[in-house]
């Protein structure tokens, strides 16, 4: 235990023993800090001191070294409880999912993605990346890749403006590759700690390139829906849907997730993701469909 620098105060009190004896009684206050304790324990001393020397001479001898009154108060006045530390402008997570079954067939399929984002202020600017890749009995049966760009700042608490930069690879879409520019307005319909709801809207431009080696450049209308509902501490429900929509082509793509906090950083996440092109060329499926589990790590 250590004393803390005193509280600064003392009082004194003039009381009568009669008409000639005066006695002074002083009340002395410190606060000490205990190691361990949230909190301050104050000690209080009072001594009786004569008024002035005439007194001891009459034989009224009381003073500090004969007579002290202790008293330790069993209050303990709380200290200001330590900040939260507050949350960096550096943000991500990576996830890694994989399964594999043998036998009759032998299936493979290794899905990943990473994310990180940095805000300041009223500006946020996200990275994202994805891959997956599936094989039935050593031949590829699925392979796409996703690459994004986003940056926001907020006009105001719930509108914001945005600029976009994405490139999709999928073999199996009838699409080689996508690479779209837009920019636009967004809205928080909803932001509280347990549901959060943004929407986006805006105009841009995609350059496609088919299987069969075609271009395509066409003006798109782009429109977003992000929805987050935090089910429990450990527990979130997310929906994101994006439409692109072009002269030549619609892409469409839903991605649905459940995570579930495991220990410290890491949950597991189930998702449904399903993307859709409206015109692809023949013998082409317009709807590929993605199931997977994955361990996620946040930081």
């Amino acid at each position: 235990m250590r004393r803390r620098q005193q509280d600064g105060f003392e009082s004194s009190l003039i009381t009568r023993t009669g008409d000639r004896h005066k006695v002074i009684l002083r009340r002395i206050s410190h606060r000490l800090l205990v190691p361990g304790l949230t909190g301050e324990v104050i000690f209080v001393r009072y001594c009786v001191e004569p008024a002035s020397s005439r007194v001891r001479n009459l034989g009224v001898r009381m003073s500090a070294r004969h007579l002290m009154i202790v008293a330790l108060l069993s209050a303990v006045t709380p200290l200001p409880a330590a900040e939260e530390e507050e949350d960096g402008p550096w943000a991500g997570k990576a996830t890694l999912g994989f399964l594999a079954t043998s036998g009759n067939t032998e299936n493979s399929t290794l899905n990943s993605s990473f994310e990180i984002s940095y805000k300041a202020e009223r500006w946020q600017h996200l990275f994202e990346a994805a891959a997956i890749n599936a094989s039935e009995n050593n031949v590829t049966t699925a392979e796409a890749y996703d690459i994004g760009w986003k940056s926001e700042r907020d006009l105001s608490e719930h509108n914001f403006v945005f600029g976009r930069l994405n490139w999709r690879k999928d073999q199996f879409s009838g699409y080689d590759t996508q690479f779209s520019q837009s920019a636009g307005y967004g809205r928080h319909l909803i932001d509280t700690a347990v549901h959060k709801f943004n929407a986006e809207i805006g105009v841009g431009a995609r350059q496609s390139q088919l299987i069969d080696g075609s271009m395509e450049d066409e003006t798109i209308l782009r429109a977003g829906l992000s929805y987050r509902w935090k089910l429990a501490e450990n527990a979130e429900f997310r929906q994101d849907f994006v439409l692109e929509s072009g002269a030549e082509n619609t892409y469409r793509e839903s991605a649905t997730s459940l995570s579930a906090t495991l220990i410290g950083n890491f949950a597991l996440v189930a998702s449904y993701t399903v993307k859709n092109n409206s015109v692809v060329p023949a013998l082409t499926e317009k709807t590929d469909t993605y199931t997977a589990v994955s361990l996620e790590y946040t930081f």
